[in-house]
């Protein structure tokens, strides 16, 4: 750094008046300070890397000038070399107002060398990472994502003990049939036992991760919370209730194979999602679902393939949140490998599961060429929705598609999940709330809320008692204007 820059650094600081993520202030007016291993472990830590200037007050930014600053820059080389590794800063040094300033800049690490620790505390308590203003201790989580990078640890290959079997036969069937055809000369020659070892389906005569969560009816006996839970929050924030003290409009937790959570996932969204009504390029009026099916589809594949697999988030289930402005997709893990988020779909990101997304790709479900992210910005786009956000923090990757369709939007009855028009048959005998609840399979509150109501407004559902709509007595019967939804 020149002279020049570190001066308009430092009137930088003092306009803005605080520390950042990339600058730390130390006065080192008294000595060198004996602890500047967080900060040397969270700069090296993060891409961008950091400065520290001594010989500003971190309490009023003001310049007061360091003791020697020879002997200074000597002592933080010499702190410098006590990190894993070496930490190689630059020193600059330049006068304000008669007091010298001392800057060290701080480097970031290639991926693969983090995290960079302090040798006296060792890994795991001396790695840091840098948290607005402030060194963070890193979790142990997040020591092993840089382990496991280093050392090319894939978790989705590990062995599932304790006698868990592959017992979907059809898929199974399928994806081998699919594999011989893929190459013929490579494996005609082989059994489906050594077929599925060479692919890393099973080890050691049991199942992979990989195998379990594709192969396995039910993989959440083993991992009950690899699953996705999904809910529909009634406002724009957690915490926010609907009339009655209800939280959750819907909730409910998805288990199975990938391939099953797959498409209860997509449909518990479509089925949650409003409508809005357009006119298409033949001036019909057709009805379309909040959120573009395409986009949702692939956020949820995405969340499921490169989902964290290791037993640091085994109790971590995928999280699908409905507000009324937006949907919120939430995995473990965090983007794998250098890939910073904001190149997200315009480079070829590193894999984390790379036999899972094969398994999957053979069995058609992805088409592993990196195209997902910007499927969902074309989709988005062409329905003039914003682009979609994602937000990495390490530990967590977000995915959040935003709505435009107003609160109020009516939900066409023509577009309604048959569920909706199967219970107005249902209710050609007169049916309490409970017995609707019970015929859904959904909680009181919801039905009342998000069914009943809604097709009494429609006046295809009436009650029975409608002078006293709160009795427990009340009944509800399909109304004549219900005719033309009833199956035939």
């Amino acid at each position: 750094m020149l002279k020049e820059e570190l001066r308009e650094l430092v009137k930088q600081v003092q306009t803005d008046r605080c520390e950042t993520n990339r600058i730390e202030l130390k006065s080192a007016l008294q000595g060198c300070p004996k602890k500047l291993y967080d900060t040397l472990s969270s700069f090296s830590n993060q891409d961008e890397g950091g400065v520290i200037i001594f010989g500003m007050d971190e309490s009023n930014f003001t310049v007061c000038g360091v003791y020697d600053a020879n002997d200074l820059q000597k002592k933080v080389n010499a702190k410098c070399k006590e990190m894993v590794p070496a930490v190689r800063a630059h020193m600059s040094v330049c006068t304000i107002d008669e007091h010298q300033v001392v800057s060290a800049e701080i480097p970031g690490v290639d991926y693969a060398q983090r995290p960079v620790y302090y040798s006296g505390k060792g890994i795991i308590k001396g790695s840091y990472v840098r948290s607005g203003d402030s060194d963070e201790p890193m979790s142990e989580y997040e020591v092993y994502k840089y382990q496991a990078y280093k050392k090319g640890i894939h978790e989705e290959q590990r062995i599932v003990e304790d006698g868990w079997i592959l017992q979907d036969e059809d898929r199974l069937k399928k994806y081998l049939g699919e594999i011989k055809k893929d190459r013929p000369n490579l494996f005609s020659t082989l059994s489906d036992r050594e077929i599925l070892k060479m692919m890393k389906v099973e080890k050691e005569m049991q199942p992979t991760m990989a195998g379990l969560f594709v192969f396995s009816k039910f993989p959440q006996g083993a991992f009950p919370d690899l699953c996705v839970t999904a809910v529909v929050i009634p406002g724009i924030s957690r915490g926010d209730e609907a009339d009655g003290g209800v939280r959750f409009l819907d909730n409910r937790r998805i288990t199975g194979a990938i391939p099953e959570m797959l498409e209860e996932t997509i449909e518990f969204i479509t089925k949650n999602s409003r409508r809005r009504t357009i006119i298409d390029q033949n001036g019909k009026r057709v009805d379309e679902p909040e959120y573009p099916v395409r986009a949702v589809r692939e956020l949820i594949l995405n969340a499921l393939i490169h989902r964290d697999y290791s037993i640091y988030t085994e109790n971590s289930p995928i999280r699908v949140e409905m507000y009324n402005d937006r949907l919120e997709i939430t995995n473990s893990g965090g983007i794998y490998g250098r890939m910073p988020v904001e190149k997200l779909g315009f480079e070829s990101p590193e894999t984390r599961n790379s036999v899972l997304t094969n398994i999957l790709e053979v069995l058609g479900y992805s088409e592993n060429r990196y195209s997902g992210i910007p499927v969902i910005r074309n989709e988005m786009a062409k329905r003039g929705l914003p682009a979609p956000e994602f937000i990495d923090t390490h530990r967590e990757f977000k995915a959040i598609l935003r709505s435009t369709v107003p609160e109020n939007q009516e939900k066409p009855l023509s577009t309604m999940p048959e569920d909706w028009t199967s219970l107005l048959e249902f209710c050609r005998q007169p049916r309490s709330r409970k017995e609707i609840a019970e015929y859904m399979g959904k909680t009181q509150n919801y039905v009342m809320q998000q069914v009943i109501n809604p097709l009494i407004e429609k006046k295809v559902l009436k009650m029975t008692l409608p002078e006293k709509p709160k009795s427990r007595y009340q009944k509800f019967v399909a109304s004549e204007e219900a005719e033309s939804y009833f199956t035939v």
